[in-house]
């Protein structure tokens, strides 16, 4: 058998090492990939868990001020601490000992706020406890739907929609026809709300646990007309002046203020409030996670119902 001829061979041999060599360099490059990809998997792991760590803290805040509300007791109106929003600072500002030396501290901005959850209508008054239809409160809705232009017979159909849903969560058996039982104001087309009109009535409305009354001292005036049998909207624009001056202690304050003919509910409205919802929003580069909470204060004790957390790309000039 004859030998390849010298240059043959070397020729083989110059192949043979670039294969070798791009072997080598293929390993290597999936091997630093792979090490640069557990990299990332972790830095994104920890900074989800800070990030849930510091909006957990945030919650604690809100609860610990609602808490201390709850000591003093009264009416909760605007003028409380509780309604002072926390305005966007740099997360380093909090967690320094001395402020001027914030090196290596983390580059984030943190803001929240409380807001009275009875401030806005509770489509969960649309039921009673037996699971039927409140007429009186089906027409309340019909006038705020009214109010902000929108058509009233929306009010029949969310009632239905909710007593199905409320029905279903409540039965072991399955029913694929009702809808589920919305947590937030995101939700409520889950009803059958159409885009437009879930569009108007969102900044009025919302779903909580149990039925509530609308808080005086925090309800805008189109809520406040419509949870008030025969009150107009010029009448709930004055309630909403005066509470600015002085707060609503009682309902006899803003019924004083009222006409003989227009009495206040105390089923329906009322100066004090159990449900809030708290927003935490904290921002990390261009990303930005925000938590929606909503509690319930029973007492002095300040519980989570629900915690909803999102996560978006910030493209606004800051």
């Amino acid at each position: 058998m004859s030998k390849l001829p010298w240059h043959h061979q070397r020729g083989a041999a110059i192949l043979t090492a670039m294969i070798i060599v791009t072997l080598v360099a293929t390993l290597t490059s999936a091997m630093v990939w792979q090490q640069w990809r557990a990299l990332q998997i972790e830095a994104a792991e920890r900074a989800r868990a800070q990030s849930a760590w510091i909006l957990s803290g945030a919650l604690d805040w809100a609860r610990l001020i609602l808490r201390e509300d709850a000591r003093t007791g009264g009416a909760d109106h605007l003028g409380e601490p509780w309604a002072v929003p926390l305005a966007e600072a740099r997360l380093s500002t909090f967690l320094a000992a001395d402020r001027d030396n914030t090196d290596g501290a983390p580059d984030a901005f943190l803001a929240g706020s409380i807001a009275d959850a009875q401030s806005r209508w509770n489509l969960r008054n649309l039921i009673d406890a037996e699971g039927k239809i409140v007429e009186a409160e089906v027409r309340t809705l019909g006038r705020l739907c009214d109010l902000v232009q929108t058509d009233p017979a929306v009010a029949e159909r969310v009632a239905t929609a909710l007593q199905s849903a409320l029905r279903a969560s409540r039965s072991a058996a399955s029913d694929d026809a009702a809808p589920l039982m919305p947590e937030d104001s995101s939700q409520l087309g889950w009803l059958g709300i159409d885009a437009d009109a879930l569009r108007r009535l969102a900044p009025y409305i919302l779903v909580l646990p149990q039925a509530t009354p609308v808080n005086l001292n925090t309800a805008p005036r189109e809520v406040i007309a419509a949870a008030t049998q025969g009150l107009d909207l010029a009448s709930a624009e004055r309630l909403v002046q005066a509470r600015q001056r002085n707060p609503f202690r009682a309902l006899s304050d803003a019924q004083a203020l009222l006409s003989a003919s227009v009495a206040l509910d105390p089923a329906r409205v009322s100066t004090s409030s159990n449900y809030f919802e708290v927003r935490g929003s904290l921002r990390l580069g261009d990303r930005v996670l925000e938590e929606r909470s909503l509690v319930q204060r029973r007492g002095i004790e300040v519980v989570a119902v629900y915690r909803q957390r999102l996560s978006t790309t910030d493209t606004g000039a800051r």
